[in-house]
């Protein structure tokens, strides 16, 4: 039986509106992204799920919170949906870096799998983990919906992981999750679809 997994990127942070790379930083959600959250609280509540899986950071149980509350349930928190370790450019944007090394943030662009930020966790390693999490999850909860609340690359990897695209095609295929927008995957086995991307809250 297909599991039907509706994926949602936490809320806004103050480092996300100001386009900063947030990894495993425990970064807070700003006004926006809490109304964001409540906003997918009230999706929740008219398209229930039957579980609510989420990274263990701050931002993303705090995204999932009233989507909990609406349904009443406790969520999972699952260790391998945590959000890549960005290295040396947590908090940092890419312009930045790229003024002081310019050589390495081409080489980023052109393949940022071959190519990670200095100090990264290996991209390969974090799609094996998120890969891993989100077909655990499909399994435990076979032929129901589970929305997933979690963050912006690991999503974009593991999705091309699942729909066999090359890994470092990520952020050209997929250039981002929206914030709070839910997503539509049906995992079956091995067979993977993507029946939705980045829709709001308010539409769907």
């Amino acid at each position: 039986m297909s599991t039907a997994l509706l994926l949602a990127r936490h809320g806004q942070t103050v480092w996300h509106a100001e386009n900063r790379y947030a990894g495993v930083s425990d970064i807070a959600l700003t006004d926006t992204g809490r109304a964001q959250a409540e906003a997918l609280g009230r999706w929740a509540a008219a398209h229930p799920v039957d579980a609510i899986v989420t990274s263990p950071l701050s931002r993303a149980v705090v995204t999932a919170d009233p989507a909990c509350r609406a349904l009443g349930l406790t969520p999972h928190r699952e260790p391998g949906l945590r959000e890549c370790d960005f290295g040396v450019l947590e908090g940092r944007t890419l312009a930045e870096f790229a003024a002081e090394n310019p050589d390495a943030a081409d080489a980023y662009r052109a393949d940022p799998v071959v190519h990670p930020f200095p100090g990264a966790e290996d991209p390969l390693a974090a799609t094996a983990r998120g890969t891993a999490a989100l077909r655990r999850t499909a399994a435990a909860h076979s032929g129901g919906r589970v929305l997933v609340v979690a963050h912006n690359t690991l999503f974009r990897l593991v999705l091309c992981s699942l729909l066999d695209i090359p890994l470092g095609e990520y952020r050209r295929v997929f250039p981002r999750f929206r914030n709070a927008a839910v997503s539509e995957v049906r995992i079956d086995g091995d067979i993977t679809s993507l029946l939705s991307l980045n829709v709001p809250c308010e539409l769907s």
